[in-house]
């Protein structure tokens, strides 16, 4: 998977977790423990997905800069 999609997907993710809570502390919907944890478990998947896809960029960067110092 492109690390930009990883990236994109950990956003939404994040996003998910941020407003579930605000949303449950405005009283728009009931808190449940299963929202709760549903809102906790996007925001940790959301955060690890876009470290992994930073990772993924900075090595696919450094691996493209590699190449062109040992190429020439």
């Amino acid at each position: 998977m492109p690390f930009n999609r990883l990236i994109a997907i950990g956003f939404v993710c994040v996003l998910i977790g941020a407003v579930l809570p605000f949303v449950m502390v405005m009283r728009w919907v009931e808190s449940t423990f299963l929202l709760n944890f549903l809102a906790f478990g996007a925001s940790m998947a959301g955060i690890f997905l876009g470290v992994i896809g930073t990772a993924m960029h900075v090595g696919d960067s450094r691996r493209r800069r590699d190449n062109d110092w040992y190429e020439r």
